[in-house]
């Protein structure tokens, strides 16, 4: 995910053996630790902090300080940090079986497909390790759909600023800016159309049109919200043209805007969903699933090593457990509405424009002022994403309490009276 915490390295200008020997003898040895930061390629920027332990919505450095995090790993630990039902099924099948290899069935993948798929309304799933790798079998069951149904239709369309994954296929896919430009030659087979535009896509279809590629919500472009009744648009157009219509759900599934699935809101039926991010609580897992139609997998088109292992679909399962229960989501809908008023009370005095559903929210900022934003609140205890240079996303556990969500409202505005945002 591009919009990592990077924005963080600048709270301190100090390197980082100078910031942790002020630490006293733990701070040694996390500078020793960090000795190791040498051998690692540098993919992204940190800040001079070990994060050692956490526990529902607050995790811990190295030197003790707490922070309040509405991060979660991207979205990704949906019911906070180290939750004891993910912690348990860790351990409970860990003893058991930790994989047999995917030649094998195992029980906790076929429990998990079935109870995945009719909470969908589909009729199969893969499962996979990452959203770009869910994704990018997601590309695959279309491409060989219109090879098998549409005289070898390839084309998909997406839209300008999604985000859909790091590998070749998926950032030739995304409409990030400037992507483009990187590791070239670019994958060919998809076009770009303005999020929201439901014409531009229709205008964009033609014989090698094979799906249509959407996130219910854009998460990575700054939690950008469609009009109302765009997905329903989509539905149709696909229905009409005999198309595939490709929900990628990595960031909004698994309960963040207050359904289980972004496109319930909408009440739509993909042909194609895909999971990550929130489905395994914070292990890495994802999943691709598709109705009858679409399925058109055989042996040998799919496939690897750690796909479907016992150990992160256990996890998976525990999560999905907690999060598909319809008390849990009421309560997602009620911190949800909570947050957002708290949130506009602070947008109101200072400029500020807010978006989001559910617990998936961005603040827009009136200039490119958000990596100090978010480095006051990291000074002040809180970790916010800056996804963009005018953007702020929140992205809290799923458990957040209306206390923790006050606490944010308070570190946030004590960092905008600091002058971190001028309106």
């Amino acid at each position: 995910m591009t919009s990592s915490l990077s924005s963080l390295s600048s709270t301190s200008n100090l390197t980082l053996s100078a910031s942790l020997s002020q630490e006293g003898s733990q701070g040694a040895a996390h500078e020793a630790l960090l000795s190791g930061e040498a051998q690692l390629m540098r993919v992204a920027a940190r800040p001079a902090r070990v994060m050692v332990r956490g526990s529902g919505s607050y995790i811990w450095d190295h030197a003790g300080a707490r922070y309040l995090d509405f991060v979660q790993g991207w979205a990704v630990n949906s019911l906070g940090h180290s939750p004891p039902e993910l912690t348990a099924a860790l351990s409970e099948q860990a003893s058991i079986l930790i994989t047999a290899s995917p030649a094998f069935h195992n029980a906790p993948q076929l429990q998990f497909a079935g109870e995945l798929v009719r909470a969908a309304g589909l009729a199969q799933v893969h499962f996979a390790n990452s959203g770009a790798e869910a994704n990018e079998a997601a590309l695959k069951l279309a491409r060989k759909w219109g090879r098998l149904h549409r005289a070898g239709a390839y084309e998909v369309i997406t839209t300008e600023n999604s985000f859909h994954g790091r590998t070749l296929a998926m950032m030739a896919a995304s409409g990030k800016p400037g992507w483009d430009q990187l590791f070239p030659p670019k994958m060919p087979g998809f076009v770009k159309v303005p999020f929201g535009d439901a014409a531009a896509v229709a205008a964009c279809i033609r014989p090698e049109t094979v799906a249509v590629m959407v996130e219910p919500i854009q998460g990575e472009a700054g939690v950008v919200v469609p009009p109302e009744g765009y997905l329903s648009e989509l539905r149709a157009l696909c229905d009409s043209h005999d198309l595939l219509l490709i929900c990628d759900e990595v960031q909004t599934g698994m309960g963040r805007t207050g359904t289980l699935f972004a496109s319930q809101h909408d009440r739509v039926e993909p042909d194609i969903l895909t999971l990550g991010k929130g489905l395994g609580g914070g292990v890495p897992v994802s999943a691709v699933l598709a109705n009858e139609r679409a399925s058109c997998f055989v042996p040998g088109d799919q496939g690897g090593t750690y796909n479907g292992n016992p150990l992160m679909i256990a996890a998976a399962r525990s999560v999905f457990a907690v999060v598909s229960q319809p008390a849990f989501l009421a309560r997602v809908r009620a911190a949800g509405a909570y947050l957002q008023e708290r949130l506009s009370i602070v947008c109101r005095e200072h400029g500020l424009a807010l978006r989001g559903r559910g617990l998936l929210w961005a603040l827009v900022l009136p200039d490119a002022r958000a990596s100090q934003v978010v480095e006051a609140c990291f000074s002040g205890g809180l970790l916010i994403n800056a996804p963009r240079p005018n953007l702020l996303r929140l992205m809290p556990s799923l458990r957040v309490s209306d206390a923790e969500i006050d606490e944010l409202a308070a570190i946030l505005q004590g960092a905008i009276l600091r002058g971190a945002i001028r309106s």
